[in-house]
């Protein structure tokens, strides 16, 4: 089942219908009744976003009285979701996340285009963008935990300069050049079937049309989690902690990369190829395969590096 989308601006910064609200809909849509329990993998892979937002979703959706937290169990349906799911949503609030990342794409594009300064004031976003307090600390949260900005000590926040220019991109993929295709050696190294399936589904739904019709956000995240899953199979804690910091601070400029989504078929055909690879046991090869993608990435990011400047 397709989840909904809506809400989509214009260029590749286009936001979505909120993860509790979608979350929501399939609800509805499945027909669940009250008891039914709601795995965060599940949803992850139906709404093709890490587990990290799905999480705090149900959080949001347990406080809102939709479902109920059992200890070690996870998240159950605690009241009947009738039809239409949008009107729930809309009750309980849940779209308020729709004008954060919206925001949050904004602030994103205008820092990008040299609009906002190093330093900034809550005011000043609370300002600039017509937000209420509660969705102000959305969006510094949201940006914070992504890392590309930080509250000062004392009062105000400052943008990362790492950030903020093209080779900032270049040098992170740099980084994953030397430490991914090592994972993949490292001894011991096991990718589980259901990962490696749930990794193939990503590339194929991409090849099936989700390039085109697909957000930023869900194209970020796919790359994210197709990468991610790789190396966490390493069981190397330290190769693992890397590249989740990484990809954290690379989410900034990786945004405005998208611009160009010529070049994804490619990479789906060689995501793939590894994958291959990594299920017949030749890991080798597959290590192999996996620095000719990243390479060829770089140089496809290098050839359009002037999207990346203000």
């Amino acid at each position: 089942m397709t989840m909904p989308v809506r809400g989509q601006n214009s260029g590749s910064m286009k936001t979505e219908k909120s993860i509790p609200a979608q979350i929501v809909d399939y609800i509805q849509a499945e027909g669940l009744s009250v008891g039914s329990h709601l795995p965060a993998q599940l949803l992850a892979d139906r709404l093709r976003v890490s587990r990290s937002p799905i999480n705090e979703a149900l959080g949001l959706l347990h406080e809102k009285g939709v479902l109920s937290r059992q200890p070690n169990r996870g998240y159950f349906l605690a009241k009947p979701v009738q039809a239409p799911g949008a009107g729930l949503a809309q009750e309980l609030g849940l779209d308020e996340s729709d004008v954060v990342t919206s925001v949050y794409f904004r602030i994103a594009d205008d820092r990008l285009k040299g609009l906002l300064p190093d330093d900034f004031s809550e005011v000043l976003i609370k300002t600039r963008y017509g937000l209420t307090p509660t969705q102000l600390q959305a969006v510094l949260t949201r940006i914070a935990q992504e890392g590309w900005a930080h509250k000062k000590p004392g009062y105000g926040w400052v943008f990362s300069s790492m950030l903020t220019t093209p080779d900032s991109l270049l040098q992170s993929y740099r980084l994953r050049l030397a430490l991914e295709p090592a994972a993949l050696l490292e001894p011991g190294y096991r990718l589980d079937a259901q990962v490696l399936a749930r990794c193939r589904a990503a590339e194929q739904h991409l090849l099936d049309g989700g390039i085109e019709t697909d957000t930023a956000d869900q194209l970020h995240e796919r790359g994210v989690r197709f990468h991610e899953s790789l190396v966490e199979a390493s069981g190397n804690p330290f190769f693992i902690d890397t590249i989740r910091r990484v990809n954290r601070v690379r989410r900034l400029l990786s945004y405005r990369s998208m611009q160009d989504r010529k070049r994804y078929k490619e990479h789906c055909l060689q995501h793939l190829h590894v994958l291959d690879l990594l299920e017949q046991g030749r890991n080798e090869e597959a290590s192999l395969a996996l620095h000719s993608h990243l390479s060829s990435t770089l140089k496809n990011l290098k050839k359009i590096s002037g999207i990346l400047k203000p």
